[in-house]
Protein backbone atom coordinates (compact mmCIF):
# COMPACT_ATOMS: atom_id res chain seq x y z
CA UNK A 1 0.00 0.00 0.00
CA UNK A 2 1.41 3.79 -1.08
CA UNK A 3 0.51 7.34 -0.10
CA UNK A 4 0.04 8.22 -3.34
CA UNK A 5 -2.67 5.15 -3.96
CA UNK A 6 -4.38 6.53 -0.48
CA UNK A 7 -4.62 10.24 -2.34
CA UNK A 8 -6.60 8.51 -5.45
CA UNK A 9 -8.44 6.80 -3.47
CA UNK A 10 -9.74 9.94 -1.70
CA UNK A 11 -9.83 11.09 -5.19
CA UNK A 12 -12.00 9.08 -6.15
CA UNK A 13 -14.47 9.59 -2.97
CA UNK A 14 -14.09 13.24 -3.76
CA UNK A 15 -15.24 12.89 -7.29
CA UNK A 16 -17.76 10.52 -7.39
CA UNK A 17 -16.75 8.31 -9.91
CA UNK A 18 -13.31 6.49 -11.08
CA UNK A 19 -13.30 8.18 -14.52
CA UNK A 20 -14.18 11.49 -12.85
CA UNK A 21 -11.14 11.22 -10.56
CA UNK A 22 -8.99 9.76 -13.34
CA UNK A 23 -9.49 13.48 -15.11
CA UNK A 24 -8.99 15.21 -11.63
CA UNK A 25 -5.69 13.37 -11.30
CA UNK A 26 -4.79 13.85 -15.04
CA UNK A 27 -4.37 10.04 -15.06
CA UNK A 28 -6.46 7.92 -17.54
CA UNK A 29 -9.20 5.82 -16.09
CA UNK A 30 -7.47 1.89 -16.81
CA UNK A 31 -3.90 3.42 -15.01
CA UNK A 32 -6.28 4.49 -12.01
CA UNK A 33 -8.75 1.32 -12.25
CA UNK A 34 -5.07 -0.79 -12.03
CA UNK A 35 -3.93 0.99 -9.13
CA UNK A 36 -7.52 0.39 -7.14
CA UNK A 37 -6.96 -3.25 -7.77
CA UNK A 38 -3.61 -3.87 -6.11
CA UNK A 39 -5.19 -1.40 -3.43
CA UNK A 40 -7.64 -4.11 -2.85
CA UNK A 41 -5.43 -6.55 -3.05
CA UNK A 42 -3.21 -5.32 -0.86
CA UNK A 43 -5.58 -5.22 1.59
CA UNK A 44 -7.19 -7.89 0.65
CA UNK A 45 -10.49 -6.39 0.98
CA UNK A 46 -13.03 -5.21 -2.20
CA UNK A 47 -13.45 -1.66 -2.15
CA UNK A 48 -15.45 -0.86 -5.12
CA UNK A 49 -19.02 -2.12 -6.02
CA UNK A 50 -18.61 -2.94 -9.78
CA UNK A 51 -21.13 -3.12 -12.65
CA UNK A 52 -20.50 -3.38 -16.39
CA UNK A 53 -20.11 0.26 -16.77
CA UNK A 54 -19.37 1.64 -13.07
CA UNK A 55 -17.48 1.16 -9.73
CA UNK A 56 -18.71 2.59 -6.71
CA UNK A 57 -17.47 2.84 -3.21
CA UNK A 58 -19.03 -0.59 -0.69
CA UNK A 59 -18.61 -0.07 2.73
CA UNK A 60 -15.25 -1.28 2.56
CA UNK A 61 -14.37 1.73 0.53
CA UNK A 62 -15.79 4.15 2.71
CA UNK A 63 -13.92 2.92 5.60
CA UNK A 64 -11.02 2.85 3.65
CA UNK A 65 -11.45 6.32 3.07
CA UNK A 66 -12.05 7.28 6.54
CA UNK A 67 -8.71 5.89 7.44
CA UNK A 68 -6.92 7.38 4.17
CA UNK A 69 -8.11 10.79 5.04
CA UNK A 70 -6.53 10.58 8.97
CA UNK A 71 -3.20 8.51 7.65
CA UNK A 72 -2.77 11.72 4.26
CA UNK A 73 -3.70 14.56 7.30
CA UNK A 74 -0.72 12.95 9.57
CA UNK A 75 1.59 12.48 6.30
CA UNK A 76 0.60 16.53 5.80
CA UNK A 77 1.12 16.98 9.58
CA UNK A 78 4.80 15.07 9.50
CA UNK A 79 5.75 17.31 6.37
CA UNK A 80 4.82 20.81 7.73
CA UNK A 81 6.72 19.64 11.16
CA UNK A 82 9.50 18.68 8.82
CA UNK A 83 9.57 22.27 7.01
CA UNK A 84 9.20 23.76 10.29
CA UNK A 85 12.72 22.28 11.98
CA UNK A 86 14.06 23.41 8.62
CA UNK A 87 13.26 26.93 8.31
CA UNK A 88 14.27 27.09 12.36
CA UNK A 89 17.60 25.32 11.17
CA UNK A 90 18.67 28.06 8.93
CA UNK A 91 17.13 30.80 10.43
CA UNK A 92 18.48 33.61 12.62
CA UNK A 93 16.19 35.44 14.60
CA UNK A 94 17.68 39.06 15.23
CA UNK A 95 16.21 41.56 18.00
CA UNK A 96 17.28 44.92 16.82
CA UNK A 97 16.16 48.14 18.28
CA UNK A 98 16.42 50.48 14.44
CA UNK A 99 16.59 48.43 10.44
CA UNK A 100 19.89 50.08 9.46
CA UNK A 101 21.90 47.03 11.59
CA UNK A 102 19.71 44.35 10.24
CA UNK A 103 20.94 45.93 6.70
CA UNK A 104 24.35 45.45 7.52
CA UNK A 105 23.93 42.23 9.20
CA UNK A 106 21.79 41.13 6.49
CA UNK A 107 25.07 41.80 3.87
CA UNK A 108 27.12 39.95 5.74
CA UNK A 109 25.08 36.83 6.07
CA UNK A 110 23.99 36.87 2.34
CA UNK A 111 27.88 37.59 1.06
CA UNK A 112 29.28 34.39 3.77
CA UNK A 113 26.25 32.48 5.05
CA UNK A 114 24.60 30.43 1.92
CA UNK A 115 20.66 29.56 2.89
CA UNK A 116 21.02 31.27 6.03
CA UNK A 117 17.46 34.14 6.51
CA UNK A 118 17.69 36.68 8.74
CA UNK A 119 14.06 37.25 10.44
CA UNK A 120 14.40 40.53 12.33
CA UNK A 121 12.34 42.02 14.43
CA UNK A 122 12.04 45.79 15.85
CA UNK A 123 11.60 46.39 19.31
CA UNK A 124 13.15 48.52 21.84
CA UNK A 125 16.39 47.99 23.99
CA UNK A 126 14.52 46.17 26.90
CA UNK A 127 12.96 44.57 24.92
CA UNK A 128 16.01 42.99 22.89
CA UNK A 129 17.85 41.99 26.04
CA UNK A 130 15.05 40.43 27.10
CA UNK A 131 14.11 38.48 24.21
CA UNK A 132 18.03 37.32 24.44
CA UNK A 133 18.00 35.96 27.65
CA UNK A 134 14.76 34.55 26.93
CA UNK A 135 16.54 32.35 23.68
CA UNK A 136 13.49 34.24 21.87
CA UNK A 137 16.10 35.39 19.64
CA UNK A 138 19.59 34.60 18.20
CA UNK A 139 21.26 37.60 18.21
CA UNK A 140 19.93 41.12 19.60
CA UNK A 141 21.41 44.54 18.50
CA UNK A 142 21.01 47.50 21.33
CA UNK A 143 22.25 50.59 21.61
CA UNK A 144 24.19 50.12 25.03
CA UNK A 145 26.27 46.90 25.47
CA UNK A 146 24.30 44.35 27.84
CA UNK A 147 27.28 43.94 30.87
CA UNK A 148 26.23 40.15 32.01
CA UNK A 149 28.77 37.20 32.17
CA UNK A 150 26.61 35.33 29.99
CA UNK A 151 26.30 37.56 26.78
CA UNK A 152 29.36 38.38 24.40
CA UNK A 153 28.56 42.41 23.15
CA UNK A 154 30.70 44.22 20.73
CA UNK A 155 30.46 47.43 18.66
CA UNK A 156 28.96 46.79 15.62
CA UNK A 157 28.07 50.12 13.45
CA UNK A 158 27.48 53.80 14.16
CA UNK A 159 24.36 55.33 12.43
CA UNK A 160 23.84 59.35 11.97
CA UNK A 161 20.77 60.94 11.09
CA UNK A 162 20.19 63.42 8.33
CA UNK A 163 17.73 65.73 6.88
CA UNK A 164 16.76 65.59 3.14
CA UNK A 165 15.13 68.44 1.48
CA UNK A 166 14.62 69.52 -1.87
CA UNK A 167 17.28 72.08 -2.39
CA UNK A 168 15.56 74.89 -2.53
CA UNK A 169 14.56 74.67 0.57
CA UNK A 170 15.50 77.29 3.29
CA UNK A 171 17.79 75.05 5.61
CA UNK A 172 19.37 73.17 2.13
CA UNK A 173 22.64 74.96 2.36
CA UNK A 174 22.98 74.68 6.11
CA UNK A 175 26.33 72.80 6.73
CA UNK A 176 24.43 70.89 9.60
CA UNK A 177 20.94 71.57 11.52
CA UNK A 178 19.64 71.06 14.45
CA UNK A 179 16.66 69.26 15.78
CA UNK A 180 15.41 72.91 16.92
CA UNK A 181 16.15 74.29 13.24
CA UNK A 182 13.55 71.34 12.60
CA UNK A 183 11.01 71.37 14.74
CA UNK A 184 7.98 72.87 12.89
CA UNK A 185 8.74 71.21 8.90
CA UNK A 186 6.49 69.12 7.81
CA UNK A 187 8.35 65.12 7.57
CA UNK A 188 7.48 61.63 5.43
CA UNK A 189 8.67 59.15 8.03
CA UNK A 190 8.56 55.59 6.78
CA UNK A 191 6.68 53.60 10.26
CA UNK A 192 9.33 50.83 10.71
CA UNK A 193 12.48 52.90 11.46
CA UNK A 194 12.59 51.75 15.49
CA UNK A 195 13.76 53.95 18.14
CA UNK A 196 14.34 56.74 15.61
CA UNK A 197 10.60 57.68 15.57
CA UNK A 198 10.54 58.14 19.17
CA UNK A 199 13.36 60.51 18.62
CA UNK A 200 11.15 62.30 15.97
CA UNK A 201 8.63 62.97 18.10
CA UNK A 202 10.41 63.74 20.83
CA UNK A 203 12.19 66.44 19.76
CA UNK A 204 9.54 67.90 16.87
CA UNK A 205 6.89 68.23 19.18
CA UNK A 206 5.65 71.41 16.70
CA UNK A 207 6.27 68.83 13.10
CA UNK A 208 3.64 67.14 11.19
CA UNK A 209 4.59 63.57 11.27
CA UNK A 210 3.11 61.91 7.98
CA UNK A 211 3.98 57.95 8.80
CA UNK A 212 3.63 55.91 5.81
CA UNK A 213 3.63 52.07 6.09
CA UNK A 214 3.97 50.90 2.97
CA UNK A 215 7.93 51.17 1.57
CA UNK A 216 7.37 50.90 -2.15
CA UNK A 217 5.11 53.76 -1.45
CA UNK A 218 7.27 56.14 0.90
CA UNK A 219 10.21 55.48 -1.58
CA UNK A 220 7.81 56.42 -4.11
CA UNK A 221 6.47 59.83 -2.46
CA UNK A 222 10.36 60.78 -1.71
CA UNK A 223 11.00 60.51 -4.96
CA UNK A 224 7.97 62.48 -6.46
CA UNK A 225 7.02 65.11 -3.80
CA UNK A 226 8.64 67.76 -1.98
CA UNK A 227 8.36 66.21 1.61
CA UNK A 228 10.97 66.40 3.97
CA UNK A 229 12.27 63.42 5.29
CA UNK A 230 15.34 62.28 7.44
CA UNK A 231 17.33 59.38 6.42
CA UNK A 232 21.36 57.66 7.19
CA UNK A 233 23.88 57.06 4.82
CA UNK A 234 24.92 53.89 5.79
CA UNK A 235 25.55 51.96 2.21
CA UNK A 236 22.88 49.20 2.56
CA UNK A 237 20.10 51.91 2.76
CA UNK A 238 18.50 51.80 -1.32
CA UNK A 239 17.72 55.77 -0.98
CA UNK A 240 18.06 58.04 -3.94
CA UNK A 241 19.56 61.14 -2.46
CA UNK A 242 20.79 62.92 -5.94
CA UNK A 243 18.08 65.22 -6.40
CA UNK A 244 17.81 66.50 -2.77
CA UNK A 245 20.14 68.30 -0.12
CA UNK A 246 21.14 65.64 2.89
CA UNK A 247 22.41 67.88 5.77
CA UNK A 248 23.75 66.39 8.93
CA UNK A 249 21.76 66.78 12.16
CA UNK A 250 24.57 67.97 14.66
CA UNK A 251 22.60 67.08 17.91
CA UNK A 252 23.80 64.36 20.15
CA UNK A 253 20.43 62.16 20.04
CA UNK A 254 21.10 62.26 15.91
CA UNK A 255 23.33 59.84 15.88
CA UNK A 256 23.92 55.91 17.46
CA UNK A 257 26.19 53.21 17.99
CA UNK A 258 24.34 49.77 17.88
CA UNK A 259 26.21 46.93 19.54
CA UNK A 260 25.45 43.28 18.64
CA UNK A 261 25.19 40.98 21.00
CA UNK A 262 24.68 36.93 21.45
CA UNK A 263 24.48 34.19 24.47
CA UNK A 264 27.76 32.91 25.54
CA UNK A 265 26.31 29.33 24.98
CA UNK A 266 25.01 30.50 21.62
CA UNK A 267 24.99 27.53 18.94
CA UNK A 268 28.17 27.42 16.20
CA UNK A 269 26.28 29.26 13.36
CA UNK A 270 25.30 32.22 15.67
CA UNK A 271 28.64 32.21 16.55
CA UNK A 272 29.83 32.05 13.20
CA UNK A 273 27.94 35.35 11.92
CA UNK A 274 28.77 37.02 15.28
CA UNK A 275 32.47 36.63 15.05
CA UNK A 276 32.26 37.68 10.80
CA UNK A 277 30.26 40.39 11.97
CA UNK A 278 32.87 41.77 14.77
CA UNK A 279 35.16 41.04 12.02
CA UNK A 280 33.80 43.56 9.48
CA UNK A 281 33.42 45.84 12.05
CA UNK A 282 36.65 45.84 12.75
CA UNK A 283 37.62 46.45 9.38
CA UNK A 284 35.39 48.73 8.26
Amino acid sequence: MELEQLRQLEAVARCGTISAAAKALRTTQPSLSRSMKKLEADLGQELFSRTRNRAVLNDAGRLAVEHAGRVLAEERRMREAFDELAKRQRTVRVASVAPAPNWRLGSIVVERFSGVVLEPDLVGDAEAEHQLANRACDLAITRRPIQLPTVACVPFMTEDLYFSAPNGHRLAKRGTVSFDDLNGETFLVFEQIGFWMEVCRRFLPDSQIIVQKDRMVFMQLINSTELCYFTTLVPENDADHTARAVVPIADAEAHATFFLCKRADAPDRTNAIFQAATQQGADA
